[in-house]
């Protein structure tokens, strides 16, 4: 077990990185890849063709490309994907979608992931060995995945244990936002993943089967879905991984029906209820809507809240005329307002940050691996190794079955 003395609090670079992005004039032109590593964050190197190849030159070598690979390659965009990349996926949406999307895609031999490394994981514990699961970009992570590391996880596990006297009636509940070997921890210790779709459906199936979930790694998304099914904020607990017992004492551990990771969204918690407030002096007859990955306090300021799904179909179905102020990432956002051009459709955060990760799948990046895939190679190939891809599918299955 890590000693108390060897806990360190590290902060992810990807966290360090989010605000490389961020911009007040609002211009999320795509620029050359070379323009774009001026951003000074880490991107994976290319071949230095791509450098400089100008957005006309990427998009008629995509369709070339496309057009020569045929029905063998399928893209997967997310809906937090820029919309130079987001035009040439196959199938669209949030986590949830895309998962079930890549486990029912078994005639492609290429699945091309346009999202962030755990997503590919995903995909690939859920697909074929003959399939061959791409990301663009290596480069492309997750601040709140790495938020939870799985040696964290295991020492978790034993201190739990210490106080408990056995983990057995603890369920771990991993958000899909997370690695694949934290996913596996959850399968191999009777546990699931979970999406923002069905976070609310797997804490049921959890408490069913146990008397304590741990939830990880957004204390965020975990603490709304506690709140929303009536359990009280003080029968929740925030375990810090860089604290010897989380930072809590045994009382608290044993009282807890919940605890919750100490990560969160860097997206998301950009969201405050002052943006909201003026949101509403602007228009009171504004709707704002977020995502549960907001702080508590956000959400319970909020109209409502829900997945990147629940927010896309709301707003498409609402009344011509009606304002929407929307409370997650950017790029999904401006595509909603270019979409329904009969609303007012803002995002609440008037400086524009989209998330660093996902922005880091240039278009140059997914022309790259196309044209490997044309020359024979499997360029930037996702593979999870064996026995957590088989304890990370059963959580996943588990996850399926709760569905959405």
């Amino acid at each position: 077990m890590t000693t108390a003395l060897s806990k360190q609090t590290i902060v992810p670079i990807t966290e360090l990185e989010q605000s490389a992005f961020c911009q007040t004039d609002g211009n999320l032109r795509t620029k050359t890849l070379e323009e774009e590593f001026e951003a000074g964050v880490r991107w994976q190197k290319v071949p230095t063709r791509y450098l400089k190849l100008a957005p006309e030159e990427i998009t008629e070598g995509i369709a070339f490309a496309r057009k020569e690979i045929g029905e063998k390659a399928v893209v997967l965009a997310h809906h937090y994907q820029r919309d130079d990349v987001f035009q040439f996926a196959d199938f669209t949406g949030d986590s949830y979608k895309l998962s079930k999307m890549a486990a029912a895609a078994k005639d492609a031999k290429w699945i091309i992931f346009c999202g962030v490394h755990f997503m590919a994981e995903t995909a690939d514990i859920l697909t074929s060995p003959d399939q061959n699961v791409l990301l663009p970009n290596m480069a492309a992570g997750c601040s709140m995945s790495d938020m939870a590391k799985p040696s964290d996880l295991v020492d978790c596990w034993d201190e739990l244990e210490s106080v408990l006297g056995t983990a057995d009636r603890v369920i771990p509940i991993t958000y899909m936002n997370s690695a694949a070997a934290i996913k596996a921890h959850c399968g191999k210790n009777g546990g699931l993943v979970c999406t923002s779709s069905n976070a609310d459906k797997a804490f049921e199936w959890a408490f069913e089967r146990g008397d304590k979930i741990l939830f990880l790694p957004d204390q965020h998304l975990g603490r709304n879905t506690g709140i929303a099914m009536g359990i009280s904020p003080g029968d929740m607990a925030v375990w810090n991984p860089h604290l010897p017992m989380g930072g809590l004492s045994d009382a608290e551990i044993r009282q807890a029906k919940v605890l919750l990771w100490q990560g969160h969204c860097s997206v998301h918690t950009r969201f405050t209820v002052d943006q909201i407030n003026a949101a509403r002096e602007r228009n009171p007859e504004t709707n704002i809507i977020v995502h549960p990955e907001c702080t508590q306090e956000t959400v319970a300021a909020a109209d409502m809240n829900g997945s990147t799904e629940f927010i896309l179909n709301t707003v498409a179905g609402a009344p011509a005329g009606s304002s929407w102020g929307i409370g997650t990432e950017i790029s999904m956002v401006r595509r909603l307002a270019a979409n329904n051009p009969d609303k007012d459709v803002f995002c609440l955060d008037p400086v524009v940050c989209p998330c660093s990760t996902m922005y880091r799948i240039h278009p140059a990046y997914l022309l790259w691996v196309l044209e490997g895939i044309m020359a024979g190679l499997a360029i930037n190939r996702i593979e999870v190794e064996p026995e957590t891809r088989r304890n990370a599918l059963i959580a996943l299955e588990r996850m399926l079955e709760v569905g959405g």
